[in-house]
């Protein structure tokens, strides 16, 4: 393991990460609201602690493989929530915030998970506001594509990088260089949200409101500058930009980038996983609709269709705004809802959950075990877009439905022992391994009534989720430490 090109590596991003304090620099010039220290200290602290590191180790070799690759994934994600929290910890704006709480709050927003130990949102200032927005923004797509996009110019390759973050199927790369491929994501990234915030904007949002929900909606994010998330509004115009949004950063970016390519939609409906997303998100809207419909939960059928295709698209996506309380929606569906977000959005895109394409796969594979059951001789394979999927890509699946169920109860187990009721302790297990951010039970509102142990488990959880068990689990094997 040649732990200085890691540190190296660690170094180079953090420098880069540190330049991310600028924006919320200037957000307070123009807000006047006197959060400037607090962010020039972070920024300093920062690049000065990457400097360092990149310093010492400036002389490592430039070449390194997988398992490097893996261990700056999960070091830097760690490390980069670690120096997230400093304008957290350094304002006056928020009171009695605790370590292990500004990091949840930094994890959260880095994994796109939405979950939040802060209240009253409305009132503080727009800098620490814009910054907790910004923590999404970036870790969407994953900082670590834009890393890839940026350290060839430093020396140091990418390719182990994008793998390492990657760790799914869907490995494509959309040109034949991975900077070039990093690049073409942010472009599409970019756009998706340039779009956003214009929605939003002429829907009826501040400039302010719009470019920072613009920036969660195409994270899938669920952070939001108001505590009562996009229902603060209460708006129809800008829950249908976000419902829109919502579904198109569900889907794999490669395949936007293949639309884009070839200037026709119909390759949106040539792909498997995609068709499968539509089923699952039209199923449960129905499944939604009529159970609000049978216990008379609104008055009329316009906002019946309005609430529940909101909170069915949000939670599916593993977006997290919330338009409406559904932890108290009648009989299962707050349950129904946290199960759909284990699903989650598709490979390749900005959302969590196990992701349809795998459950897809094992339900093909199902089918295909029916089928040898019934004809054992028959020669059965599983397709998809109209291809065989390898027997070692069957394995690889089946091993992380293994590995994610281990994690989800040891973490539930984990949970429950620090003295969560079992309805709170599944539902934020869920909620965080999904990258969901709502719960329900005692997390229903906020996370901030955890001890500080609770929100330690948590953030590992998200991170967990974040990287996809996978490049996790495997630090933990002592295979991956041997030379």
């Amino acid at each position: 393991m040649k732990i200085d090109i890691v540190l190296k590596t660690i170094g180079l991003l953090l420098m880069v990460f540190s330049l991310t304090q600028i924006p919320p620099i200037l957000i307070d010039f123009i807000y006047s609201e006197g959060e400037f220290v607090s962010f020039f200290i972070s920024f300093a602290l920062t690049f000065i602690g990457g400097y360092l590191v990149w310093f010492f180790n400036r002389n490592a070799a430039q070449d390194f493989r997988i398992r490097e690759g893996i261990l700056i994934v999960v070091s830097f994600w760690a490390v980069l929530s670690l120096f997230g929290t400093l304008p957290f910890l350094l304002t006056d704006s928020i009171k009695n915030l605790t370590f292990a709480s500004a990091f949840f709050e930094s994890m959260s927003g880095l994994t796109t998970t939405g979950a939040t130990v802060l209240s009253q949102l409305d009132e503080l200032p727009k800098s620490i506001l814009y910054y907790r927005q910004q923590l999404q923004w970036l870790g969407g797509i994953g900082i670590i594509v834009l890393a890839v996009a940026i350290l060839p110019f430093l020396g140091v390759g990418g390719m182990e990088l994008y793998h390492a973050e990657y760790s799914g199927i869907s490995k494509d790369r959309l040109t034949p260089k991975v900077r070039q491929t990093a690049i073409a994501l942010w472009k599409i990234y970019l756009s998706l949200t340039i779009l956003c915030a214009l929605g939003y904007f002429f829907s009826g949002m501040s400039f302010f409101d719009a470019v920072s929900h613009s920036f969660s909606t195409i994270a899938i994010g669920g952070f939001s500058t108001h505590d009562a998330s996009i229902g603060h509004f209460n708006s129809l115009p800008i829950e249908l930009v976000a419902m829109f949004f919502m579904f198109l950063s569900g889907i794999n970016f490669s395949l936007h980038f293949v639309v884009w390519n070839n200037r026709t939609f119909i390759n949106y409906w040539r792909d498997s996983e995609f068709k499968t997303y539509i089923f699952i998100l039209i199923s449960a809207t129905v499944i939604i609709l009529i159970s609000l419909g049978l216990n008379n939960q609104y008055n009329n059928s316009a906002d019946t269709l309005r609430y529940g295709l909101f909170q069915t698209i949000s939670m599916a996506t593993t977006t997290g705004f919330v338009s409406q309380k559904f932890s108290s929606w009648p009989v299962a569906l707050p349950l129904f809802l946290i199960l759909l977000s284990f699903i989650g959005a598709c490979v390749g895109s900005t959302g969590g959950g196990i992701k349809v394409i795998r459950v897809l796969m094992m339900f093909r594979l199902g089918m295909k075990e029916i089928k040898k059951f019934i004809h054992p001789s028959a020669q059965v394979s599983v397709k998809l877009n109209r291809s065989s999927v390898s027997e070692q890509t069957l394995v690889s699946v089946l091993g992380f439905f293994s590995l994610y169920a281990i994690a989800f109860i040891l973490i539930l187990i984990m949970l429950m022992f620090t003295g969560l009721d079992q309805v709170s302790s599944f539902s934020a297990t869920a909620a965080t391994m999904n990258n969901l951010g709502p719960a329900l039970g005692t997390v229903a509102d906020n996370y901030s009534i955890l001890g500080d142990s609770a929100k330690w488990i948590l953030s590992f959880s998200m991170l967990i989720g974040r990287l996809e068990v996978l490049t996790i689990i495997a630090l933990f094997h002592k295979a991956f430490w041997r030379y």
